[in-house]
């Protein structure tokens, strides 16, 4: 069978097998950052974005995906970047296996929440597993991110806090 898929911003045509997982056809045009790992949609470590969503590329067939617009985090560098150091800064990167699907659900919870609670992290969070670390790293370097931009976005903002406590 035939499929066309939008892929990181590239359109792609390829023929598949009927039973062909995402997650293969992803990894055969090149995009490494998307792992197996428990293979029971469990880990979060194949975690793309479909159509904007976060989905489990283990867990969904290829043939899903036509029509569809597909990012992997290879497409998504420059977005990630900004908040990746502060994760690492936190030492939530010990092996960096997880390191991709923490990332991919990351950018999907700030793209439709800004500015959200530790629960709110947590929850977008909770799919994902991390052997190393657990999530507190991830959630402090998160939060540090959102603080850091905040205190660009508003030049004030420092010194309101600063104000606040005085």
């Amino acid at each position: 069978m035939e499929i066309k898929v939008k892929l990181n911003g590239k359109n792609i045509s390829a023929r598949i097998e009927a039973d062909m997982l995402l997650i293969d056809f992803l990894r055969e045009h090149g995009c490494y950052s998307v792992k197996r790992g428990c293979e029971t949609s469990n880990c979060g470590l194949c975690t793309v974005l479909m159509d904007q969503k976060p989905v489990l590329s283990c867990s969904i067939l290829a043939a899903r995906a036509e029509g569809a617009e597909v990012w992997t985090l290879e497409g998504l560098q420059a977005e990630a970047q900004e908040f990746v150091g502060f994760i690492a800064d936190q030492g939530a990167d010990q092996c960096g296996f997880c390191n991709p699907g923490f990332v991919m659900n990351t950018i999907a919870l700030l793209r439709e929440n800004p500015d959200p609670t530790d629960e709110e992290i947590r929850a977008y969070l909770a799919g994902n597993l991390c052997r190393c670390s657990g999530y507190e790293g991830q959630l402090r370097g998160i939060r540090n991110f959102l603080e850091s931009r905040r205190m660009r976005e508003e030049p004030d903002a420092r010194n309101k806090n600063l104000n606040h406590w005085a």
